[in-house]
Parts: structure tokens; sequence; C-alpha cells
């Protein structure tokens, strides 16, 4: 249970790609971790590309980096309403400062983008928003993972397996605070 005490918002909305929501949700909870499914509104149910739903614990306005120790962007058509959200933008440039896990799948970059939290950092994607990411002052790489300090980011679903490793490796190097009642 390596990841026991730590606790990982998964974004979601509608049109997301169903593995890239489901394989982290159910991985990191296999090594302890609380995932929690944070949506525009808690109790939605939004509905993946192929129409798989998944149901938001909280809100987004619910949510505050300090209680999380990473968050996870799904891809499919999802980012690109979330990058449309100013509090989504909000959560993942104060979870990006305060130095927790930002993790990104696939389209997902779009949201990292609209963060603005790319400039000067290597940064991997589906290979349809490489420029977006370029733009963002990004240094694209194309490889199944790629870790830039905090930033964990993959191109498609083929690379959740390295993915989600280097996440659960980045969050088992820090540990959790003892009796703190604070949650990293």
């Amino acid at each position: 249970m390596v990841l026991q005490g730590k606790r990982i918002a998964v974004l979601v909305a509608d049109l997301y790609q169903e593995m890239e929501v489901w394989y982290p949700l159910l991985r990191f909870r296999e090594d302890g971790a609380e995932t929690v499914a944070v949506g525009a509104e808690a109790g939605k149910t939004y509905a993946s590309k192929k129409g798989y739903p998944v149901v938001a614990d909280q809100s987004i306005t619910q949510v505050r980096a300090a209680d999380f120790a990473a968050v996870v962007v799904p891809g499919g058509w999802a980012p690109d309403s979330l990058r449309q959200d100013e509090r989504v933008l909000k959560f993942v440039r104060e979870m990006d400062r305060a130095g927790k896990v930002v993790a990104a799948i696939c389209h997902a970059g779009w949201v990292l983008c609209s963060a603005g939290v790319l400039r000067g950092r290597k940064a991997t994607c589906f290979k349809a928003i490489k420029d977006d990411l370029i733009n963002a002052g990004a240094q694209y790489v194309d490889e199944e993972v790629v870790v830039d300090g905090n930033l964990i980011t993959s191109r498609v679903p083929g690379d959740l397996p390295a993915f989600c490793r280097e996440i659960v490796k980045a969050l088992a190097a820090k540990p959790v605070a003892a009796g703190s009642g604070t949650r990293n």
C-alpha cells in the first residue's frame, strides 16, 4: 500500500477517454490511495466518448490543492471543456505551484497549455496537439512518459502503465506528514 494516505484528484468531464479515467482511478486505489473523481458538479454523471459513465465525487469548487498529492488530467475530448473552466485551470496551477504531481495524458495537454504551466518544461501528448504544447512553451518529446519535476505526461492509452508507474514513483517519494492531519 505504497500510496496509503495519498489523495489523488482525477478530473472528469463529458467525452473523456475511458481508459484514461478508469485505469488511474482503479490502479491508484490498489496501492492504497484515495482517488477522487472531480467534475464541474458533484454527483453528476459524466459520459465517456463511448457513453461509459463516471460520477463526480466532488465538484471543482470543493477541492483545494492543499488536500491532494496529485491531479490526473485524462484525455479524450473532455480536456476541451475542462480547459474552458477557470476553476479547473486555477486548481491545476495551484497544484503545480505547490510542487504536487500534475499528470496529463493524451489531449489533456490542452489543459496544461491553458493553465500556463508548460513554459520551459519537457512534455509529451497525443501527436495532434503537439503544436499546441510547443506554442505554450513546452519542449515536446515523443516518448511514452516524460517526467519534468512534478509534471508527468504521456501520449496515448497504451502508455498508461508507464504513466501510472511514474506517478506512483513520484508519490511514493513524498511521505505523508505524520500526525499533521494533512495529506500530501
